[in-house]
């Protein structure tokens, strides 16, 4: 069902505009719309949108105050996976945190293994690293904390939980994150066309491989 969703917007400059919204999933139902309008013609013109966990950002645009006064307006849809195939990323459930994971949620760890790999996901935004989504799916229930300890140096391809999201690291770099698994599937590649794997909106699924 469409809705108007509650906001604030806030001026960056002269021509762009950071829309604040109220949860994570009120910026995915917004920059999905924006997407929308946009690939129908009827958004003002606007160089980029780029999602954040709250936030949606705006730049390019030739008056961005006009914009913020029709946005509070809109009846937004709640997002949804982009059409098209998922992004099918192979996994071996072989991570260090696994184990605490799945005591955390009250399950076995194969069970934890079913319950992650059963869930589609998507792409709400990117960030952190280049070629970093932040992947939303898994039900309220199964949101984890963050290490206590962040480590100093997390593999490449770990495959990570932490709230409500699910990440891929796509170069090694320090981390809090749960690893829960390992991929050799490329997240960033500069030679490749589009340099990243996963962009907002990108339905993801995740398949084991191996035994747990």
């Amino acid at each position: 069902m469409r809705r108007a969703l509650a906001m604030r917007t806030l001026p960056v400059g002269e021509r762009a505009l950071l829309v604040e919204l109220e949860s994570g999933e009120d910026a995915e139902a917004l920059h999905a719309e924006l997407l929308r309008r946009r690939a129908a013609g009827i958004l003002p013109p606007v160089r980029e949108i780029v999602p954040a966990a709250r936030t949606v950002l705006l730049d390019g645009l030739d008056d961005p105050e006009r914009l913020a006064a029709l946005l509070p307006g809109w009846q937004v849809a709640p997002p949804r996976a982009d059409a098209g195939p998922a992004v099918r990323i192979p996994v071996r459930y072989d991570g260090p945190d696994l184990a605490e994971v799945a005591a955390v949620w009250g399950v076995s760890v194969r069970a934890a293994v079913r319950i992650h790999s059963a869930a589609e996901f998507r792409v709400a935004f990117c960030g952190f690293a280049p070629g970093f989504g932040y992947l939303t799916g898994l039900p309220e229930q199964y949101a984890v904390p963050r290490r206590a300890t962040p480590r100093t140096a997390v593999p490449a391809g770990s495959l990570a939980l932490a709230g409500p999201y699910t990440g891929v690291y796509p170069r090694s770099s320090p981390g809090g994150w749960q690893l829960i698994g390992t991929t050799d599937a490329v997240l960033w590649d500069p030679e490749r066309e589009p340099a990243a794997l996963l962009a907002p909106g990108t339905r993801v699924r995740f398949v084991p491989r191996g035994a747990v």
